[in-house]
Parts: C-alpha cells; sequence; structure tokens
C-alpha cells in the first residue's frame, strides 16, 4: 500500500505573479506534495505550463503537475518538448496529466471539433505513446491513425521521466489509465461535457467501487499497480462542518450521511477526516488526495498528520 501524499489544485488567476509565488511558498512548507493547474481555455485561470514554470523556478521541493492537458489541443510532439525542457527546469519534479478533453465549451470557444468520447480516447491513447516515448529519450517514428511523426525528439533530461496522470470514470479512459498511467485518477464519469445534476448517479460509493474494480482488471499484468489519485469535491475540516454538511447537502438532492459517504467528499473534524482517508485508503485504494487551494489552510493537519503514513 502507498503512503498518503496530497496536492493542491489552482483553478483561479485572481492573484498577480508574486502572489502566485507566496501561495507556492505555503503549499510548500505545509508539506503538500504538488501543486496541479487544470487546462481549459478561457475563464479566469493561468495558462499551466507558464504557471508551472513560475513555481517550478519558485520553489525547491514542491512538485508540478496538470490536471490535466486536454489531448485535443496540445499535439503530442509540441507537448513533449515543453514537458522535457519543464522537468529540466524543475530538476525533475514534474508530474503530468493527460486527458481526452471532455469540457464542450472549450470546444466551441475556440472552434474545435468535439468527437464522441471513444475517438477522444482512441486518439489520446496514440497521443500517450508519442510523448511517452519522446520524454524518455527515444526518437519518434510513429504510425497511427490520428497522428505520424517522422524522426520526432525533443530536449533530453538528466532528471528522469516524469511520471504520467491518466484518470477518468468511464470503463474506456480507466482502462487506458490503468494499463499507462504511473498514477490513476479515478473520477466521476464527465461524458455529458458539463457539469450537472445528473453527476449525482456517478459519485456514490457504489460507482467508485466500480470503477476501482475495472481498474484492478486492466492493470492485472502490470509489474508495478499504479498510484490512486483522488479529486475531491469539497474537503472541509473543522469543528462544525458536519453541520455545514447538513446545511448544504439537500440543495443536491442528498443527506447528509449520503454526502459524507461520497468518494470525492471530505466533511469533518480532523479527527474524522483522518480516519475517513484511512479507511478510503482500505476500500479503494486511494492514497494521493488533491484538495482546493481555498481549502489548503484548514486542511494542512491531515498533511502533518498522515503524509507519508
Amino acid at each position: 500500500m502507498n503512503e498518503f501524499r496530497f496536492a493542491v489544485q489552482v483553478s483561479s488567476a485572481t492573484r498577480d505573479v508574486q502572489a502566485l509565488s507566496n501561495l507556492a511558498h505555503k503549499i510548500e512548507d505545509l508539506g503538500f506534495s504538488t501543486i496541479f493547474f487544470p487546462d481549459h481555455l478561457g475563464g479566469n485561470q493561468w495558462s499551466p505550463l507558464v504557471a508551472m514554470t513560475a513555481v517550478a523556478l519558485a520553489t525547491k521541493t514542491l512538485k508540478i503537475g496538470t490536471l490535466v492537458f486536454s489531448n485535443d489541443y496540445r499535439h503530442p510532439v509540441v507537448l513533449a518538448q515543453e514537458l522535457a525542457t519543464l522537468n529540466a527546469f524543475s530538476q525533475g519534479r514534474l508530474e503530468f496529466g493527460m486527458g481526452a478533453g471532455w469540457l464542450s465549451s472549450d470546444y466551441a470557444l475556440a472552434g474545435l471539433q468535439f468527437d464522441k468520447p471513444s475517438v477522444r480516447i482512441a486518439r489520446l491513447n496514440e497521443a500517450v505513446d508519442i510523448v511517452r516515448e519522446l520524454i524518455s529519450g527515444a526518437t519518434s517514428n510513429y504510425r497511427g491513425e490520428f497522428y505520424n511523426t517522422s524522426g520526432a525528439t525533443c530536449v533530453p533530461t538528466a532528471h528522469g521521466v516524469p511520471k504520467l496522470i491518466l484518470g477518468g470514470g468511464g470503463r474506456k479512459m480507466l482502462d487506458l489509465a490503468a494499463k499507462k498511467g504511473d498514477i490513476v485518477g479515478v473520477n466521476v464519469n464527465l461524458k455529458a461535457g458539463a457539469v450537472g445534476p445528473e453527476l449525482i448517479s456517478e459519485v456514490g460509493p457504489l460507482a467508485f467501487e466500480e470503477r476501482i474494480k475495472w481498474v484492478h482488471e486492466s492493470a492485472k499484468d502490470r509489474e508495478i499497480f499504479p498510484e490512486l489519485q483522488c479529486l475531491t469535491f469539497v474537503a472541509r475540516v473543522s469543528n462544525d462542518a458536519n453541520s455545514w454538511l447538513e446545511d448544504i447537502a439537500p440543495s443536491f438532492g442528498v443527506s447528509a450521511q449520503e454526502a459524507k459517504a461520497i468518494p470525492i467528499v471530505l466533511v469533518g473534524t480532523i479527527d474524522e477526516v483522518c480516519n475517513t482517508l484511512l479507511e478510503r485508503r482500505s476500500q479503494y485504494g486511494f492514497t494521493y488526495w488533491v484538495i482546493h487551494e481555498a481549502e489548503v489552510e484548514e486542511f494542512a493537519p491531515i498533511v502533518s498528520r498522515l503524509s507519508k503514513q
């Protein structure tokens, strides 16, 4: 069983560069493993490659990563070059997530065709092979349905090959993640292309148990089982957190007890959340937890108590 580690997803760009540097230092000092940035178009978000570079230069031990690069607007040869360079700049602190793309508004904004999930996943599968080949120092002469490369190389790095994060909530995406990812993010199924009330049926314990079963089935032939990651919807740690959950849960059509059992919800006192994390490691295998930037300080005691346990 892997040790616990914790990360922070920074989705908002409502700060200047110095404030981002200060936040990264705080996350590092509090013992978090990694800072992640999403990859969406438009809105109030940092460009992940530039933001990761800034954080890499401002910190010493904090890992940097994405949840996740959208494959459909990042060609794998170009992405591999960027990743290899960033891994060198960060002295091997890069973890990178790749995804098939899911948010339909991103595609509409850029005028990109929003193919059905099976096509986007098949295209991602090819892109993953190319990126991994290139950042491992090999020359890529790939022939596929979607990509063809000819003598492609990228900047070599003396800092090792960064870990690849793949994840999802559907069978095809989790099959790919379990076979090729170093880290597998087990998420809700976002096939609808947006976040809406239909996701309620996707977030319960039974749905996550089924996804974990798929991962184990697909990874059964691997020598090293991938690290399992969970991106939380909410992480609230305080003495009145349970009362807060009782107030908010009905608006989602569930009881407070049902909401507390949702794997992507962490709510309670310090002791309660620590116990929940230990239980979910035993039940699902989750050891790599991602919270959000607004939750950093209240979640810090959890990190202090459970990191590397």
